[in-house]
């Protein structure tokens, strides 16, 4: 285990989405005192975790966000974990992503995590 700069902290938790439950799209922006956004790494623990990150589609998605919602979905590159695999989202990007139909468990690892300062594409969702 590395030893972090004096001042810098990881964070973790655990999610636990349910089959085909959706977490919207969002990004973790640079804060209003200029420090970076929150950069997260999933570590898929069980079940399949389809998470969409900016960036072409390569291949058609495999799951799709809500219907109703469609239009608050725009990070189209997918990226399937499995367990024991996993993705790093650098600040600022934006991602969405969905349990597969066993839901999945999710470590989340994150630099200064800060979840008020997320901004979601869909302006219904409030924190």
């Amino acid at each position: 285990m590395g030893i972090l700069p004096k001042g810098k902290t990881t964070h973790a938790k655990e999610l636990v989405p349910f089959p085909y439950q959706t977490c919207p799209e969002h990004k973790h922006p640079r804060r209003k005192d200029g420090t970076p956004g929150k950069q997260e790494t999933f570590r898929c623990r069980f079940g399949r975790i389809h998470l969409f990150v900016e960036g072409e589609a390569i291949v058609p998605p495999t799951v799709l966000p809500p219907v109703e919602d469609l239009e608050y979905y725009t990070a189209q590159k997918e990226i399937i974990l499995h367990p024991g695999e996993q993705y790093t989202i650098e600040p600022d990007t934006l991602h969405w992503f969905q349990a597969g139909e066993l839901g999945a468990i999710i470590s989340e690892f994150s630099s200064n995590s800060d979840d008020a300062s997320d901004v979601f594409t869909d302006v219904r969702v409030k924190r």
